[in-house]
């Protein structure tokens, strides 16, 4: 097994270090009408790199926007992080500029 990164293994504060990813989209009823319209929405999921614990957010598109407003929502409610893990999306690009 090789070696993990040090957010990994440091203790820290919950989502002090965290990983960010979208989840695919799913249907989402906009009320329990019969005849409700149907919207995707995609979820934003944040990983404490530390203890694997997760926080979701539910996100309509996948923008720069609405990534940032996620996230927002996350800091609000998580606190601030110091070490952020992403892949290459292009919301994530735009959100780094």
């Amino acid at each position: 097994m090789g070696n993990l990164p040090s957010p990994r293994v440091q203790p820290t504060r919950c989502f002090q270090n965290v990983g960010i990813d979208f989840a695919s989209p799913f249907m989402v009823k906009k009320s329990r009408r019969r005849n409700a319209r149907t919207y995707k929405a995609y979820v934003c999921v944040f990983v404490c790199l530390a203890i694997k614990a997760i926080h979701l957010v539910v996100v309509t598109e996948l923008s720069t926007s609405a990534f940032l407003a996620a996230l927002d929502r996350f800091v609000s409610r998580r606190g601030l992080c110091t070490f952020i893990v992403i892949d290459c999306g292009t919301n994530f690009i735009g959100a780094r500029r």
